[in-house]
């Protein structure tokens, strides 16, 4: 089988892995920022859970939590979505999983930022959501940029975990054509996806953070 062939075949597995790498990050980082400010909240209870719920996204892999978000409305509610719940639910997978590792990076950039600047801004007068869209917000992008970066290349091997609910993504469809030809040349295209993919990602995240070197 030729190369051509066999990148026709693992087209729609490359869409279909576009889209779960654009939707997590679409949905995980803004809700980053919540679990963020949960995590930094003078409220212990939601401090607390904010951390546990960090603790556990973290601590467990990303394949289990997979499973669980897919088969809970089964063992909760004996309610059964079938085929039409796999796509929204490695969707909602990836995007709890990333969105607590993404708090702790935002978390880690806002706290970087010295008193003094809120203090500042207070006495010109800011409000507390002026001073964090104009003066904290642009320069905790800057210091995150490279952990958001490594987190991002990391979901672009990561959606291939989307096969643990049967979902037909690109390695998927790499698996199955190797197979049936008895042939490595499909892991090898996946491969070569994969690595133009994050080539592209980090090329991007570059050229932002050049952007966003002000000083």
């Amino acid at each position: 089988m030729s190369f051509q062939v066999i990148l026709s075949q693992l087209a729609s597995g490359m869409l279909l892995t576009i889209s779960i790498f654009v939707l997590t990050l679409l949905f995980s980082m803004p809700l980053g920022f919540f679990v963020a400010f949960g995590r930094m909240a003078n409220n212990k209870v939601i401090r607390f859970l904010t951390q546990l719920y960090i603790s556990v996204m973290r601590g467990t892999p990303l394949m289990l939590q997979l499973m669980v978000v897919y088969f809970f409305p089964w063992y909760l509610f004996h309610i059964s979505l079938g085929s039409f719940w796999r796509f929204p639910a490695i969707i909602l997978g990836f995007t709890i999983n990333y969105a607590a590792y993404f708090a702790e990076i935002y978390r880690s950039g806002i706290e970087a930022i010295p008193k003094g600047q809120y203090e500042a801004a207070k006495l010109l007068g800011y409000t507390k959501a002026q001073t964090f869209l104009r003066i904290i917000l642009p320069q905790v992008i800057k210091i995150i940029l490279p952990a958001v970066t490594n987190e991002v290349i990391t979901l672009v091997k990561d959606t291939s975990l989307a096969y643990t609910l049967s979902c037909i993504e690109m390695f998927s469809v790499a698996k199955q054509i190797a197979a049936a030809e008895t042939s490595m040349l499909p892991f090898a295209v996946a491969a070569l996806f994969y690595y133009l993919f994050n080539l592209l990602v980090s090329l991007g995240m570059n050229r932002l953070e050049k952007k966003m070197s002000y000083y």
